[in-house]
């Protein structure tokens, strides 16, 4: 992973030190409200319904063990003993006190870690995929790409105060697992004749617009990466509204002056910098590149001689070998995901103990490191499979074991009301009714994947939009009910749900949830997806249980 020099940590401390005084005067009454406001969302911090949130940045998604043990000590020191994983592979602190943050942005950068731009109208955190450099499907690795434009991005002076946020995401293998298509820039690495090349998206997006992006430009020539990206987001800053915040994001930009009017605009502002000083030339590529190092593998046997017995005689391993375990390219070894989403924790929480088991894990079993899921969990991505049986016994011991990955249970769901002040209604309650109903993992198998989200407003953030099933809140005069969608995907066959018609109280919504999968079940053909049963045979099957008197 990506490692600080003086000039990155040299950075990183002066902005603490920075808003360490904006702090001071603001508390002092020396800085108005609304200015501080600008200042402290540029690092993060939000003011919500109960407390501050500060957001953490998480490059990519990675973590090494040093990193994990710091967020331990900090929210046990600054917090309430647990942190929040969100859908964009960062890490959310739902209660620290205003006036000890810059204490935490300390401590952060101390480990190489800061908040800055994960709020605010600029480039927000690169996301990627979590199996990047290990997956059998991958065609390069993304993770030096996604740093590349994270340093590109950073303090970027252009694009510091833009329309709204801007989100980019990055994938280099065949199963998008970055949901490209769903974010303000989408980049795919593809390879023609053995030459790294990229695909270009623009204008995706959930919220009370969702949109799923298009294809502005292919056969990018890797050079020209960032003056493209930069070009992109000159058209923006010139374009995009700033009159009105549910229509200033680029994905209306885009609808409104067609993709191909807007492609024809970078296109035009590209011509006029493709060869300026944003061009990458091969050294700095491979300066980068060789931060991404492949660890140091063994010669493994492959298979393992006695996994078949532990496989036989505990059905436990065996559901968790199935469902949480996936193939790696390197032979004796497996990517290994720790489901957060036990029943009766809100999903994604993670507490202070377990991230110190996590990071203990790591140590002993992945180099170090690990990574954050669009799907907040948490990936162990370079597991010998001699070892696979040892981990699964301390994972079952700190309830990290759950073999529900991919399955109804393991739910995106945002903090919703009980936390965000947006909110309409809360998301965690519902997930814990959802998970309790479903609470038989041989169902759960046999139900097959299904991805359901949970968002507690329009701005999505549990990504309800692109859920097998989505539900959000919403309110009906000052009471909470849910709205229901099915049919949405977010990987590389993204498409949007379709709502199923009129919302529901909070206490129908398991129900709701059974009479959608027993329309899966009824009408499956062999081991089919709930989305391809619902692709063949439409909603209306659907609304009919749905809504029967």
């Amino acid at each position: 992973m990506y490692v600080y020099d003086e000039i990155d940590q040299k950075m990183v401390d002066e902005r603490v030190a920075q808003y360490r005084d904006q702090t001071n005067r603001f508390l002092a009454g020396e800085l108005p409200a609304d200015e501080f406001q600008h200042l402290r969302l540029r690092n993060g911090l939000y003011i919500q319904r109960l407390a501050p949130m500060l957001r953490i940045a998480v490059p990519y998604g990675m973590l090494s063990s040093k990193q994990l043990r710091k967020l331990a000590h900090i929210t046990r020191k600054y917090d309430r003993g647990y942190a929040h994983l969100t859908t964009r592979q960062n890490i959310q602190l739902n209660w620290p006190q205003l006036e000890e943050v810059p204490d935490i942005l300390e401590e952060l950068a101390s480990v190489e870690m800061h908040a800055i731009q994960t709020s605010g109208n600029c480039i927000r955190n690169i996301t990627s995929d979590q199996f990047a450099g290990v997956a059998v499907d991958e065609i390069e690795d993304s993770r030096p790409w996604a740093e590349i434009i994270r340093q590109w991005s950073t303090f970027h002076p252009e694009f510091n105060w833009l329309p709204r946020k801007f989100k980019i995401a990055v994938t280099g293998a065949e199963k998008d697992r970055a949901a490209v298509q769903v974010h303000d820039i989408g980049v795919r690495i593809s390879c023609d004749a053995g030459v790294t090349k990229f695909e270009i998206l623009v204008g995706g997006g959930l919220g009370r617009t969702p949109v799923i992006g298009p294809v502005i430009k292919q056969g990018l020539d890797p050079k020209h990466l960032l003056t493209y990206l930069e070009a992109i987001l000159r058209v923006y800053n010139r374009y995009g509204r700033r009159d009105n915040k549910y229509k200033a994001r680029i994905k209306i930009l885009v609808r409104a002056m067609t993709p191909e009017v807007f492609a024809e605009k970078v296109e035009k502002e590209w011509n006029s910098i493709k060869d300026g000083e944003a061009t990458l030339t091969q050294s700095e590529i491979d300066r980068v590149k060789g931060h991404f190092t492949v660890p140091q593998y063994e010669e493994l046997e492959d298979p393992v001689p006695d996994i078949d017995d532990r496989i036989t005689d505990n059905s436990g391993f065996s559901d968790w070998l199935q469902q949480n375990v996936k193939s790696h390219k390197k032979a004796g070894y497996s990517i290994v995901n720790l489901a957060l989403k036990a029943t009766g924790i809100p999903p994604g929480d993670v507490t202070d103990e377990q991230l110190e088991l996590i990071a203990d894990l790591a140590d002993k079993f992945s180099f170090g490191e690990v990574r954050i899921t669009h799907e907040q969990n948490v990936t162990l991505a370079d597991v010998p499979k001699r070892d696979l049986h040892s981990l699964w016994l301390s994972l079952v011991d700190a309830e990290l074991a759950s073999p529900n990955l991919g399955l109804l249970t393991d739910i995106i769901c945002c903090p919703g009301g009980d936390y965000c002040s947006l909110a309409n209604a809360k998301s965690i309650p519902v997930a814990e009714a959802i998970q309790r109903k479903f609470d038989d993992l041989d169902y759960l198998h046999d139900l097959g994947e299904l991805d359901l989200n949970i968002s507690g407003c329009m701005n999505a953030c549990g990504h309800h939009h692109v859920g097998n099933i989505g539900i959000l809140g919403v309110d009906k005069k000052g009471q909470e009910f849910y709205q229901v969608s099915i049919g949405g995907s977010g990987y590389e066959d993204a498409t949007l749900a379709k709502i199923l018609g009129p919302s529901f109280a909070q206490n129908e919504i398991p129900e709701v949830v059974q009479k959608l999968v027993d329309v899966h079940l009824k009408n499956r053909q062999g081991e089919e997806r709930f989305i391809d049963t619902f692709r063949r045979i439409g909603i209306e099957p659907f609304k009919k249980s749905v809504y029967a008197s």
